[in-house]
């Protein structure tokens, strides 16, 4: 049978994994009933499962016939993050999160789910595989940078070798027609920083300001001098993207407070930019704070780098693309998406691609729905089957591609 055929036969499990999780999510790099999941998923099936130290990952490799030694094997990576977000969910279905302020906002239960139904795939195709296939189970994603404790754990060297190659799924609920499948090669996610700023300033009496140092005054120019700066100091065809989330101040409307604090995330899409950024941003505000006469403490947080795809690997996703579900559900991006991955930590050290998937549910207008991270986001089960056969025939043709490459370059 057909890989998409035997995975839609997997359809009603995935549906009822991915509700398991939906019903139940975890924040950050402590996940143990989303571990217990996968495990339970994965028991039974010929993986070798090695368990993070400093996280709740899980890392499973799938030997397949080729040759013995390890130094020989082509290996494939694939990748699905597992945590959630402290979010209040409040789209109405029936599985919705049962753990207060708590919620699967960005799909990873879907990206899970799917990778477990890859590896029942894969186990079932064992024999077929030249090589070995690493699954990457991977909490904290969003905001801790899960991917770098794995990598540091070995998850690139895990079948004993670094990977050929790897392959990282997100589904989308807007944006895009229900079951499109978004690829771009180069520079597909912005970068990920953040900035918290503290004005320093000296409390008095709201009436009489002149014989205090106020920091809230000085707090608003600056979150108007960064957007000025963004429009006057960057080339407008390499864009750069600066929103303040925080600006705190004060216990009452007559006292001049001590403080004022700013945070912001700053996306940007090229490497030069961003250190421009990290220049540009601290002269901004330690010049606006010495002009009124207060003290500025910036810090700038490093967070996510560029996500970029291997152009090669990306023609090879979309051909197998292509090949499961016809040319018409694929969909090239023109321009990146200024949301950010920590997948891009993988993509540094291999070369791989990420592909979208759109969730949008059936009927819902995509340019109109709640996109990830509302709590109104909501994501179709519709696609779990093609997402588990995408998944695993990634890794099936690339792992055929290397094995045959030898033998293709002799002759």
């Amino acid at each position: 049978m057909p890989i998409t055929a035997d995975a839609r036969e997997l359809q009603p499990d995935l549906a009822r994994f991915r509700h398991s999780m939906h019903q139940e999510p975890e924040i950050g790099l402590d996940l143990p009933r989303t571990q217990e999941k996968v495990l339970q998923a994965l028991d039974g099936l010929p993986y070798e499962i090695t368990l993070g130290k400093d996280t709740t990952s899980v890392t499973a490799v799938l030997r397949g016939s080729g040759t013995p030694s390890s130094a020989d094997r082509p290996a494939v990576l694939l990748r699905a993050d597992m945590d959630g977000l402290p979010v209040q969910e409040k789209t109405g279905v029936e599985y919705t999160s049962r753990i207060d302020g708590a919620m699967h906002a960005c799909g990873h239960d879907l990206h899970t789910a799917m990778l477990t139904g890859a590896a029942t795939l894969l186990a079932e195709r064992r024999h077929r595989l030249a090589g070995d296939v690493v699954l990457m189970f991977q909490p904290g994603e969003e905001g801790f940078d899960g991917a770098s404790y794995m990598i540091r754990e070995g998850v690139l060297d895990a079948p004993g070798r670094r990977v050929d190659a790897a392959y990282g799924m997100h589904v989308f609920s807007a944006l895009e027609p229900h079951g499109t499948i978004c690829t771009k090669p180069g520079v597909m996610l912005s970068s990920s920083d953040g900035l918290v700023v503290t004005v320093l300033g000296a409390g008095g009496h709201g009436s009489a300001p002149h014989s205090a140092k106020d920091p809230v005054t000085a707090a608003a120019e600056m979150v108007t001098a960064l957007q000025v700066m963004v429009t006057r100091q960057f080339n407008m065809f390499d864009p750069v993207v600066l929103s303040v989330g925080v600006l705190q101040a004060g216990t009452k409307r007559n006292v001049i407070p001590e403080t004022a604090r700013i945070e912001a995330t700053i996306r940007t899409f090229s490497e030069a930019s961003r250190q421009k950024m990290m220049a540009a941003i601290p002269q901004l505000l330690r010049g606006i704070a010495s002009a009124h006469g207060l003290e500025v403490d910036v810090e700038y947080l490093e967070e996510y780098p560029l996500t970029i795809t291997d152009e090669d690997e990306t023609h090879t996703a979309e051909n197998v693309i292509a090949g499961l579900f016809g040319e018409s559900r694929l969909s090239r991006w023109a321009t990146p998406l200024s949301g950010s991955e920590d997948f891009s930590r993988v993509l540094a050290e291999v070369p791989g691609t990420f592909v979208g998937l759109s969730a949008v549910p059936r009927g819902t207008d995509h340019a109109t729905s709640p996109f990830n991270h509302s709590p109104y986001a909501s994501f179709d089960d519709g696609v779990l089957a093609d997402g588990a056969a995408l998944y695993a025939e990634l890794a099936v043709a690339r792992i055929a591609a290397l094995a045959a490459a030898p033998a293709s370059a002799a002759s």
